[in-house]
């Protein structure tokens, strides 16, 4: 059956309703999961398998049978586990349809079907009983609910219902434990993803400094947590305020409040400063004695920095303050974590509570609407003072004295300063039709571009189109700034990335192509075949060929009817595997001004490469490189076939492997 799904398309703004497969969501979600990379991270297995070998022997031990409950089973891996390590009988339960079916070939590829029953519900639906799910409560009590903030997929709730009402009250829990550690911490470069700071700009009558209304400095931010891999930030971008502090922790072999709580940490800053940000992380472990444990620590505070292990799926935390406060090395204060049942916060206090006392500090509110209109990259993107000059001296050299400008583009700062550097009159358009009356022609169109609707590069041409709508309000002579942008692409081998999309095979043991096989029909779907956004200063990777300039997009013409179209090879010029080839726009401001989103400079000669830090990049992940047989250095290129297509604003691509050799 197909269904009609309709969405908004963030290159042209227009509502679109396409045809899909009835199970399109579906096949979106697992395309897009974290599933390939769980099942790629071997220290994550590993203790889990140690932990849950050590719960069915102390049970063992007891003289009971070992019947264990596996909550979010997915693959149904924990439950083989627990069945190879000797439990009489495993529940497993998966809410997500696709998944819990591909958990029940999986369990039956591995000969599991009459010691494993996959329960297709959520948790808190399981009934026990004579005609129930299951006939009675477990003893053994495995989950995997966690994301990087621990308690954001609702582990707590989940833990609290299974507790009263699935497991035995002496039950044993993998893992056991779980504990949240923060670190206060002044990081100019991360405050910056949460608050505006003051822009400077050079204008004829000397510097001028564009300060942010009070109402966005005074706001206390949104609560969200910002999720990234700690591990690619250097120590040179922060410095730190306070030890690592335990800030509470979760005993899952007992029963579990979601209730909201407040847990406090007394301490004397290391050295005086502005507190700001609070990175955190959690560690989990699998058996009572601790001896059993995963850590998510980044290096710094690992016990083993040379064997840190890569994982996307779990990362660290960065929480920021309502407000940066002056600290005083040696003075004590208390750094107070606050837990609702799916979201942690942080505050900073000279005294500390009562422990889960029942005051607690409400959560933050965004009051000014920026923090809910601007992720934390676009916050550091209109911080980079670097770029904003980059942008004032573009405009310079294009501003008269009777310049009418238009803005094209979402919460930017270029209508200030276009204004600041002297234009007659400036006129600002955000994520709207592009149909206001103006009260005189336009001699300066301004865009940097940024949407906050766009999620791939190539997504911004929407400024092409809004360009293109308001012509008719373009006077005679009229300037477009940027006046082109280009489509550029380069062939790179991922340090870690590649995992999230590689086939696992065999996982402990345990066959699981099964699932493979599903991440790689999902992944034949239409929009799963394209590229991907993603970071890259959080993945490092090398570059295998010269960047290459694919399309040009000229803006001081109208969008063309026709399609543009590009083919051709990049040669790799570096030993590696091809991975992917990553994607990203250069905005040619003026004939001598460029701005990059992706690449910022020319690749090392190792080939390491520095991404623009405010703008994720498309990943276009080339698939036989994930044959681990593929020879090392073979002489190859990398063939693609690049079309934008006008009417839809759709940028369609195919990138293959081609042997160059005679």
């Amino acid at each position: 059956m197909k269904v009609f799904c309709g969405q908004l398309n963030p290159t042209t703004g227009s509502m679109e309703w396409l045809e899909e497969d009835e199970h399109y969501d579906y096949h979106q979600e697992i395309a897009r999961s974290s599933y390939a990379d769980m099942l790629h991270d071997k220290d994550r297995n590993i203790k889990y398998y140690e932990g849950i070998r050590a719960a069915v022997s102390r049970v063992k031990d007891r003289g009971q049978k070992a019947l264990v409950l596996d909550i979010g089973t997915g693959t149904g891996l924990l439950s083989m586990m627990a069945v190879t390590a000797g439990a009489d009988f495993c529940y497993a339960i998966e809410v997500f349809k696709p998944m819990a079916d591909a958990a029940v070939k999986i369990v039956e590829e591995n000969g599991f079907s009459d010691k494993i029953k996959v329960i297709n519900k959520h948790s808190t639906e399981v009934t026990v009983g004579p005609d129930g799910d299951m006939p009675c409560r477990a003893n053994i009590l495995v989950t995997e609910l966690f994301d990087t903030e621990l308690i954001g997929e609702g582990a707590l709730p989940s833990y609290e219902h299974a507790h009263r009402h699935l497991v035995q009250e002496t039950c044993e829990a993998v893992p056991h434990r779980a504990t949240v550690y923060a670190q206060l911490v002044e990081s100019k470069r991360m405050w910056s993803w949460n608050k505006l700071f003051p822009v400077r700009v050079q204008t004829s009558l000397g510097e001028q400094v564009i300060i942010p209304p009070s109402d966005l400095e005074q706001c206390p931010g949104a609560p969200s947590v910002y999720d990234i891999q700690l591990n690619q930030v250097s120590p040179a971008d922060f410095t730190v305020l306070s030890d690592v502090l335990p800030m509470f922790s979760v005993d899952f072999s007992k029963q579990v409040s979601s209730s909201a709580a407040c847990h406090s940490r007394q301490f004397e800053p290391l050295a005086s400063g502005r507190a700001q940000v609070v990175l955190s992380w959690w560690d989990i472990e699998m058996d009572p004695e601790g001896k059993i444990k995963c850590t998510m620590a980044p290096f710094w505070a690992h016990s083993d920095p040379q064997g840190l292990q890569w994982r996307d799926h779990w990362m660290q935390c960065v929480y920021f303050l309502p407000q940066e406060e002056p600290i005083v090395q040696g003075v004590a204060l208390c750094l107070v974590a606050h837990h609702d049942d799916y979201c942690v916060w942080y505050s900073l206090q000279r005294t500390c509570p009562e422990e889960n006392g029942r005051v607690q500090q409400m959560r933050p509110v965004c009051d000014c609407q920026a923090h809910l209109l601007w992720n934390r990259p676009r916050f550091g993107e209109i911080n980079d003072q670097g770029r904003n000059d980059q942008y004032a001296q573009a405009l310079r050299t294009v501003l008269m004295p009777d310049s009418v400008c238009l803005c094209i583009s979402d919460g930017s700062l270029l209508s200030m300063l276009a204004h600041y550097l002297g234009a007659e009159q400036v006129f600002t358009i955000e994520s709207s039709a592009a149909s206001h009356e103006l009260m005189k022609k336009v001699s300066l169109l301004l865009g940097e571009p940024f949407f906050t609707t766009s999620l791939l590069p190539w997504h911004n041409l929407y400024f092409w189109y809004v360009r293109t709508a308001v012509d008719q309000h373009l006077g005679p002579g009229a300037v477009v700034m940027p006046q082109a942008a280009s489509l550029h692409a380069m062939v790179v081998e991922f340090r870690d990335l590649w995992r999230i999309r590689s086939p696992c095979g065999n996982c402990e043991g345990f066959d699981v192509h099964i699932m493979d096989d599903m991440i790689k029909s999902a992944l034949d779907f239409r929009e799963s075949k394209e590229a991907e956004p993603h970071p890259l200063w959080e993945y490092p990777c090398r570059s295998l060929s010269e960047p290459q300039r694919i399309l040009t997009f000229d803006f001081r013409q109208l969008v063309p009817q026709q399609p543009l179209r590009a083919e051709g090879t990049m040669e790799l010029r570096r030993l590696g595997r091809s991975h992917g080839a990553v994607l990203w726009m250069e905005y040619h401001l003026t004939p001598d001004s460029t701005v990059s989103t992706g690449l910022l400079e020319p690749a090392e000669d190792k080939g390491d490469c520095c991404w623009n830090p405010h703008c994720k990049q498309a990943v276009y992940f080339l698939s036989p490189t994930l044959d681990p047989k593929m020879l090392l250095g073979s002489p190859r290129a990398v063939s693609y076939a690049v079309e934008f297509h006008p009417h839809s604003g759709d940028v369609t691509m195919q990138f293959r492997l081609a042997d160059t050799r005679n």
